[in-house]
């Protein structure tokens, strides 16, 4: 199937998107859908999303934060609190499939844009919102990233039995959030082609990083029946301890180090059953395959942390690359902690258009996380995110039918 121009059609195309989310959480979802063919129509005020000017790295430019979070959309720009920028709204809303918004919970009410307001004006419409929390006493929280991570069960699971809890460094609160958006928002859509109608879409971050721990609530009701012999620790009490690096599944891992010991000089390892034969060669004590203690997976489990110890006495010796290839050489599962450095300049997510670099009109060029969603018949090819209100001419004079001089008039009284 192919477009009018020849070109392969997108999954997504015909789908028009009125983006009004700003900072990660919205901006991810919305990303996505326009890596899958959506014309994603980016609203913001016209002093523009706040992350524009956020961590910038180079002075009057788009930071990083913003350009790696809205690529392949339009920008246009609009002041809703006007009367004419809430007509001109209205009109984007009866012409969108879908609309995404991340305010404070009311925001949109309080424009005076309901839920049943954007029914009247759209019934095919798809109203997405994320929200920080659910109903309840958490509602009119303010959400961040790491707030939902404390929230939603990732904190008190992530860290060591004797320190604090972590944030991970994964963005499961705002990019996970939105990974979560979009399939309801592609299950809305489906389903309208069912019903003619659209539907509210409700996310909510800390929901979101909750469903992302469920193995956490898992070993929290296994507790009722004993310790956790999975976990290295050594005492338990009434809830998920931290376990550090322990995997926590059926087959217990590690981060064993490995030389000169620098800080991501690590390989992570998993030791199946058949794999402890080959392990114990490698690391010199072949007699601990046959070794009653030893063994077996149960006698191993009571002693996880001298187990990996005897693997990282081995492993400390070597460099992590090597360590990697002698124990891949056994089919053991095992993969190097790779620095956000050894990331960047990774070839092979190069070759599978993970990292890539993408031309910018003020900046020259910037690197960015390609689309992760591979689609045999959808490719995708990330183009720059737009300078603050690009599109508007585009938009307002070829797409709504507005006329030169109005959109001079707008501009000058600060309505876009």
């Amino acid at each position: 199937m192919t477009g009018t121009t020849g070109t392969p059609s997108k999954a997504l195309e015909g789908i028009r998107v009125l983006d009004m989310t700003h900072v990660q959480s919205g901006p991810s979802a919305t990303q996505l859908l326009a890596w899958l063919g959506a014309d994603v129509i980016k609203l913001e005020a016209p002093t523009g999303d706040i992350t524009r000017k956020q961590l910038r790295d180079l002075p009057d430019v788009d930071s990083l934060y913003f350009t790696m979070l809205n690529c392949n959309k339009r920008s246009i720009t609009l002041n809703t609190k006007t009367e004419r920028g809430k007509e001109l709204l209205t009109e984007l809303i009866r012409r969108s499939d879908v609309m995404v918004e991340n305010f404070g919970p009311g925001a949109v009410d309080r424009m005076g844009f309901t839920w049943d307001r954007i029914q009247e004006i759209n019934p095919r419409i798809v109203y997405a919102s994320i929200k920080g929390f659910g109903e309840g006493p958490y509602t009119n929280f303010k959400a961040y990233e790491v707030v939902a991570q404390a929230m939603g069960g990732s904190m008190s699971t992530t860290g060591f039995e004797d320190g604090p809890p972590l944030a991970t460094g994964a963005q499961i609160g705002d990019s996970g959030t939105g990974v979560h958006a979009v399939a309801g928002i592609l299950a809305a859509l489906f389903q309208r082609e069912n019903t003619g109608r659209g539907q509210r879409v409700n996310v909510a971050m800390q929901h979101a990083v909750l469903n992302l721990c469920r193995v956490k609530l898992r070993d929290q009701q296994r507790l009722a029946h004993g310790p956790l012999a999975e976990y290295p620790n050594e005492d338990f009490g009434t809830e998920v301890p931290r376990s550090g690096n322990a995997s926590g599944g059926g087959q217990p891992g590690w981060a064993v180090k490995c030389a000169p010991g620098g800080p991501n000089d690590y390989v992570y390892v998993i030791v199946q059953p058949v794999g402890w034969k080959p392990i114990s060669e490698l690391i010199g004590r072949p007699e601990l395959a046959d070794d009653p203690e030893w063994a077996a997976p149960e006698a191993r489990l009571p002693k996880l942390n001298k187990m990996f110890q005897l693997i990282e006495e081995w492993s400390s010796t070597l460099p992590k690359w090597e360590v990697l290839e002698r124990l891949n050489a056994h089919n053991i599962p095992c993969g190097p902690i790779l620095s956000t450095r050894e990331i960047i300049e990774d070839s092979s997510l190069v070759a599978n258009e993970m990292v890539v670099t993408v031309p910018h009109p003020e900046r020259g060029e910037f690197v960015t996380v390609g689309s992760p969603l591979k689609l045999s018949d959808s490719p995708v090819e990330v183009t720059s995110s737009p300078l603050l209100g690009e599109h508007n001419e585009e938009v307002y004079i070829g797409e709504l039918g507005l006329g030169d001089e109005e959109l001079r008039l707008l501009k000058s009284n600060g309505v876009i």
